[in-house]
């Protein structure tokens, strides 16, 4: 039962930027992103992936390197987009 809860944990943090990213990606905007925030989650997931290869976890470092990917698509879409203006 105890891995059980850690791999829903575990899947449901992996997720939970997919809507940001996929609002930056829909309307080319990211005004409303914090790339401080969003650099110092990239860093504690990196953090976790290599804690993960170090208890050779593989849900830790499955779910922490899908959301490093997420995380890092965010800042480069982010990246892009980070000069559209709220104009229709």
């Amino acid at each position: 039962m105890e891995q059980i809860v850690g791999i829903v944990a575990a899947v449901l943090t992996a997720i939970a930027m997919l809507p940001q990213l996929i609002k930056v990606i829909k309307e080319k905007k990211a005004q409303g992103v914090s790339f401080g925030m969003v650099l110092v989650l990239i860093a504690g997931l990196a953090t976790w992936v290599w804690y993960g290869i170090l208890k050779e976890d593989y849900p830790i470092i499955f779910t922490n390197i899908f959301s490093l990917l997420v995380n890092i698509t965010l800042c480069i879409f982010g990246y892009i987009y980070r000069n559209n203006s709220d104009e229709a």
